[in-house]
Order: structure tokens, then C-alpha cells, then sequence
């Protein structure tokens, strides 16, 4: 961590004027032919009145969709709002908890602790942790040396 913090140290002063901060100057005159677009100062001072389909229009030209529907703004949030509801709360919040809360199908826990619990008993008992007849000697039929011939046997 601490060869990190050297490295970064070195960058900086080699380039110290990479990491100043900048301000960017954007200016805000607006070059368009459209005049009647927008509200401009004299209309707001002469206080007139805009009715209710200037101020609709207004609204549907300044309507920015996300992409569900182009024809309506409503339908458009509506939608929106419910599909992310749905892969945002149902999919992640809940699909999370239930699958963290699943049974243990596999039966991994179980096998641990019958693992543990056979550890235990044995090292009670002062038999070995693991038995090196686990089969008995009696019920394994090896093979005769005829039968074998020429096979490889590798160990």
C-alpha cells in the first residue's frame, strides 16, 4: 500500500499540472432561429397569461422519454416506473432473500456435521481419524497373477 502512495507521489510531481483542477466556461446564448420555442423575458414581464394548450405544448416539446413509449409521456413514466419496481424490488431485494434463505438441498451443512460429529466419536474412542481398512481385507477379490499376464500395474 505504502509503495502505492510513493508511485502516486511521483506522478504528481512529475505532471503536477495533470491533477489541477480546470474550469470549463460554457456559454449560455442560445444561437437558434427558433425565437418562439422558448419563454423570454418580455413575455414573462408583459405578465400575459398562457393558456392551458401553450402551457401543454410547452410540456410536450420539452419531454425528455425514457425510451418505453414515444407516444406519451404518461405511459412512458408509468412504464418505467413499474419495470424498474419490478427488476429493482421483486428480481434483486427479493430474489436475493429468498435465495439466501433456500434449504440446504444439497446437503452440504449436513454432510459438514456428520464429518465433525464421526471426528469426534473417533477421537473418543482413540481409533484413527481415518481407517486405513475402510473396505475389510475379506471382501476385496484381488485379481491372480495368470489372470494379470502382462498388464501394467501402476502404483
Amino acid at each position: 500500500m505504502a509503495s502505492l502512495a510513493r508511485i502516486g507521489g511521483r506522478v504528481i510531481r512529475l505532471n503536477p499540472s495533470a491533477f489541477r483542477p480546470r474550469l470549463v466556461r460554457a456559454a449560455g446564448i442560445s444561437t437558434s432561429k427558433k425565437n418562439k420555442d422558448t419563454v423570454n423575458l418580455s413575455d414573462a414581464l408583459a405578465g400575459q397569461v398562457k393558456t392551458q394548450q401553450q402551457t401543454e405544448a410547452v410540456a410536450e416539446k420539452n419531454w425528455i422519454g425514457w425510451g418505453f413509449s414515444y407516444e406519451s409521456e404518461t405511459l412512458d413514466n408509468t412504464v418505467m416506473h413499474l419495470t424498474f419496481f419490478c427488476s429493482v424490488t421483486l428480481c434483486l431485494v427479493f430474489g436475493g432473500f429468498i435465495w439466501a434463505y433456500l434449504p440446504d438441498y444439497r446437503m452440504v451443512d449436513w454432510a459438514q456435521r456428520e464429518g465433525y460429529l464421526e471426528l469426534r466419536r473417533r477421537e473418543a474412542e482413540g481409533l484413527p481419524l481415518i481407517d486405513p481398512n475402510l473396505v475389510s481385507i475379506d471382501k476385496v477379490q484381488l485379481p491372480e497373477d495368470e489372470e494379470l499376464g502382462d498388464t501394467e500395474i501402476i502404483i
